[in-house]
């Protein structure tokens, strides 16, 4: 058992890194969005299309405020709010074209230090993080459960 806690550590340091760089990136931004407000965005992105209720799940709050943080993202012009064509009770959010811009600017931060990162280390020890964080992945995707995604 000490071995799983020893490696908790670490993928807990590691998170810590990854975290830092987001961080990082949304500070560039200034005032533009928060870090819970990049995860709604991100997740938008890659689901097609949210709901008040998903980015409650998403975010664990309670809807109004969930609510309110994407009556913020509409109005900043990064989510776009339409009826629902299933059911009209519900609102269907997607990422605007300057939200997708947004995410681009995040995503390019990342990356670039992601690749300074990376090239800091040998071939031996990417090829085994690589290996390592795909089946971190895989098991952390079934180990999740609600909306999945985000910084």
């Amino acid at each position: 058992m000490d071995d799983i806690a020893d490696d908790v550590e670490q993928v807990l340091r590691a998170a810590r890194v990854f975290a830092a760089v987001t961080a990082e990136a949304v500070a560039q931004l200034g005032d533009r969005i928060t870090l819970p407000q990049l995860r709604v965005l991100t997740v938008a992105a890659e689901v097609g299309s949210l709901n008040n209720a998903d980015v409650a799940r998403l975010l664990d709050v309670h809807i109004s405020n969930a609510s309110r943080l994407c009556d913020r993202l509409v109005r900043s012009g990064l989510l776009d709010r339409r009826d629902s064509e299933i059911d009209r009770r519900r609102v269907a959010l997607t990422v605007t074209a300057a939200g997708r811009e947004l995410l681009q600017v995040v995503t390019a931060h990342r990356r670039s230090v992601f690749t300074r990162v990376l090239a800091d280390m040998s071939a031996a020890d990417r090829a085994a993080l690589v290996r390592g964080l795909s089946g971190f992945v895989g098991s952390g995707e079934h180990q999740i459960t609600g909306v999945l995604a985000g910084p």
